[in-house]
């Protein structure tokens, strides 16, 4: 996947569970799960606003974006 999501970082530098992220964002433990695993397919603008708030961050610190190498 190009995108990578670093909801585990910032939740380490903020030293803040998944249970609290999840209970400030208003999601499910799952979801977030889905998200910090990679798994998500998308991800809503009122998702991730709730989380740079909770996580006093920038998308930017969540969200990266790396180039897969092309296939042989």
């Amino acid at each position: 996947m190009a995108i990578i999501i670093n909801i585990d970082v910032q939740l380490a530098k903020k030293k803040m569970s998944v249970t609290e992220l999840s209970e400030k964002v208003g999601i499910t433990m799952a979801n977030i799960s889905i998200l910090k695993n990679g798994k998500a397919k998308a991800i809503r603008f009122s998702t991730l606003e709730a989380i740079c708030l909770a996580l006093d961050c920038q998308p930017g610190d969540i969200l990266a974006y790396q180039h897969d190498e092309p296939q042989k």
